[in-house]
């Protein structure tokens, strides 16, 4: 994550919206996405908190870096599978 965002994602009020599953299918896409044609309404809306804290608790990493693009660098020069669709939001490329 980029510093720049830092102070964003510790004031960020995140909803989690629970759905009906038997209206949803896997999709072919990679990532695990899951999709449906209906119109479906929320059974739920849960409050995530403390977005920072439920990482760590998690036990997942998460860096804060100056800029993001050395490591997108590494990403797709690489042999892994990637998704940069929120890459417009990062800072000035380097």
């Amino acid at each position: 994550m980029e510093a720049a965002w830092l102070e964003r994602v510790r004031a960020c009020r995140l909803y989690a919206y629970r759905m009906p599953i038997e209206a949803f299918r896997p999709d072919d896409v990679v990532g695990g996405y899951w999709v449906t044609d209906a119109t479906v309404a929320a059974s739920d809306r849960i409050e995530v908190d403390d977005l920072l804290g439920r990482h760590a608790a998690a036990g997942i990493e998460l860096r804060i870096t100056p800029s993001i693009w050395p490591f997108w660098r590494q990403v797709i020069e690489s042999t892994v599978e990637f998704s940069g669709s929120r890459l417009r939001n990062a800072g000035a490329s380097l």
